[in-house]
């Protein structure tokens, strides 16, 4: 196993999910129920559900695109989301 790729895997997702809508949701389920372990398991194998899905559909369409490819549609992606943040923020 690379380590390095485990350690940069963790750090990403750890990062990318401090404050999203899915932790805004446990934090709500885990306050309001009686069984805040139950929100615990079930928002635990949700995102373990969600990522594998990611990385089996990521290594799919790996096997048909080049990674430089792969790549630049991805920064291309998230230069678009930027792109529609910062214009249409201020319409709301």
């Amino acid at each position: 196993m690379d380590l390095q790729l485990l350690g940069l895997s963790f750090i990403t997702v750890f990062l990318a999910e401090i404050g999203d809508k899915s932790q805004l949701a446990a934090i709500a389920l885990g306050g309001s129920s009686k069984y805040p372990r139950a929100v615990f398991f079930g928002s635990t194998v949700a995102l373990v559900l969600a990522s594998f899905l990611g990385v089996i559909a990521g290594g799919g369409v790996a096997q048909f695109l080049p990674e430089k490819i792969l790549k630049t549609i991805a920064a291309i992606g998230f230069a678009v989301m930027a792109l529609r943040l910062v214009w249409c923020s201020d319409s709301e």
